[in-house]
């Protein structure tokens, strides 16, 4: 009788869809007047992803970007006609994706208008574009509101030249905590850079044409071969030899004092995120994927408008 019960409660929960607190659930749109909702957004970025698999790192990175400035609720994708809004504060001038967003937000105005947030979009978009380059699934409860609101001046982003006591307090301030924060450095293990970011840690470091001691020297070598000093625009792999491949290898990469950011090493300096890479490099414990998972529902909660809060705005680029 017991597993009767038990067996009529997953179905239920199949079936109504799940909460994971807050006013976000999964499979909201299913019983809010857009039950297509889900399949539209794979089946547009998986389109996106098919032609460009790069786009999988820049929409991830423009969600964590969106939920570090005013919550996850869309602010990062309004534009404004002064040049004033979040996305274009210097940190934010490198996203680049906002064309699959805009698609998905388009096809769902012809199928169920005034219905999907754009931040529920961006969120979806973001987990569906690293499961099409084989990466972890994780639940994106959803639910959320688009923000009217998107200032320059409230762009204050984790840097990549930050160590880990301010990057601790940036995450801190969201609401997550060490192990989310080297977790979701591991988002790393994709995507690139330019030269432009890293000049000074290979060249003039303090000031007197040193490099940053905190990296590898041979890997410094193997940078400068690819980064002459007046070259600001040319890419790097954030995670060498692994850079197309959503897995732990970054975590190996900056054990072996290789990460690319000063953000990325300054990991090692810390008792709890060091502990969690060499988990991860040293004793291949393989729970990144699931840590990642439960990291990004985390942060896909941080400071959401719910309810009557916020707007569903009919375009992403603009407020109603």
């Amino acid at each position: 009788m017991a597993l009767k019960n038990l067996l009529a409660l997953v179905v239920l929960l199949g079936v109504v869809g799940v909460s994971f607190g807050g006013d976000l659930y999964e499979g909201y749109y299913r019983y809010n007047n857009c039950p297509q909702m889900e399949d539209i957004v794979r089946d547009v970025t998986y389109h996106y992803i098919y032609k460009d698999p790069t786009l999988a790192a820049a929409l991830l990175r423009m969600h964590f970007h969106d939920c570090f400035v005013r919550g996850c609720d869309g602010s990062v994708l309004i534009k404004s006609p002064n040049n004033d809004a979040e996305r274009d504060a210097v940190p934010n001038l490198s996203l680049r994706g906002y064309e699959v967003v805009d698609t998905v937000k388009s096809v769902l105005e012809s199928e169920c208008p005034g219905v999907v947030s754009c931040a529920d979009i961006l969120a979806l978009v973001a987990r569906d574009a690293v499961l099409a380059i084989k990466g972890p699934w994780w639940p994106v409860p959803l639910g959320r509101r688009d923000g009217r609101v998107s200032n320059i001046s409230e762009v204050n982003l984790p840097s990549p030249f930050a160590n880990v006591t301010t990057l601790k307090k940036n995450f801190a301030d969201k609401g997550l905590n060490s192990k989310d924060l080297v977790v979701l450095s591991g988002a790393h293990t994709i995507g690139v850079s330019s030269c432009g970011l890293i000049s000074s840690r290979i060249y003039n470091f303090t000031g007197k044409g040193d490099s940053d001691p905190a990296m590898d020297k041979n890997y410094v070598e193997e940078l400068k071969k690819r980064c002459p000093p007046t070259d600001v625009t040319t890419s790097v792999d954030m995670d060498p030899t692994s850079a197309h491949k959503f897995d732990s290898h970054y975590f190996n990469t900056v054990y072996q004092k290789k990460g690319l950011f000063i953000s990325d090493s300054t990991l090692l300096n810390d008792i709890d995120t060091n502990f969690y890479i060499q988990m991860q490099a040293v004793l291949n414990l393989n729970t990144f994927n699931s840590d990642f998972s439960k990291s990004m529902v985390k942060l896909g909660y941080v400071e959401i408008l719910t309810g009557d809060q916020g707007e569903i705005r009919n375009f992403c680029d603009r407020v109603n």
